[in-house]
């Protein structure tokens, strides 16, 4: 693809998803420091309302930092090859593991193991930052770039998306209705809705 009629980020994402078609390897981590308040190549992502900044990628492990607004979450779902770990830098979470209810608050880390159900709610009154990384990485870096190209992130399509690159969400439970899309998707809120924007200072 010719440069300059994409922006930089996307170019990076372009090429890697070309080398992966040629067969390359992903990238091996590199030494160094990616300082506070940016991310890799200065990416920002809105995913489900929440704000992801990518700050380590290569085949073995993928990081980023995330900002869950109040009412934000990430409805239950399963990785079924990768272990996933959330340390909590400021809030609370409540979340659904296996089916069952546990809260987590600033300081502790969360273990999330391959093939679990879990789910990732901010019911606090504050928002809430935290600090996510993968193993291995599998193909969750570019599942992010395709939520966050969505024009409009219907839960239908979200679901539908996350299913091609092996990430599987679970139908609301009996008797629930989701809070907007196609009867049996996940619950999902949608990005600000019925708020003014706001504006999230990268972390």
């Amino acid at each position: 693809m010719p440069f300059g009629i994409v922006s930089k980020p996307l170019q990076t994402w372009l090429n890697a998803l070309r080398l992966q078609e040629q067969g390359d390897a992903m990238q091996q981590l590199t030494a160094g420091i990616t300082k506070a308040n940016t991310g890799l190549e200065g990416i920002v992502w809105n995913i489900l309302g929440q704000i992801y900044v990518p700050k380590s990628l290569n085949e073995q492990s993928f990081s980023w930092h995330a900002t869950f607004p109040v009412g934000t979450f990430v409805p239950p779902h399963i990785h079924p090859t990768q272990d996933e770990f959330i340390y909590l830098l400021d809030g609370r979470l409540d979340l659904m593991l296996d089916g069952k209810d546990f809260v987590a608050t600033t300081g502790d880390l969360i273990r999330l193991p391959m093939n679990m159900s879990h789910g990732i709610f901010n019911k606090s009154d504050q928002t809430v930052k935290c600090f996510f990384w993968v193993t291995p990485t599998r193909r969750l870096y570019d599942l992010f770039w395709g939520i966050h190209s969505m024009k409009e992130q219907k839960p239908e399509d979200v679901v539908a998306l996350a299913a091609t690159y092996n990430i599987h969400f679970l139908p609301p439970p009996p008797g629930a209705t989701a809070i907007f899309g196609s009867p049996g998707a996940p619950t999902m809120l949608p990005p600000a809705q019925g708020q003014p924007p706001v504006v999230i200072n990268p972390p």
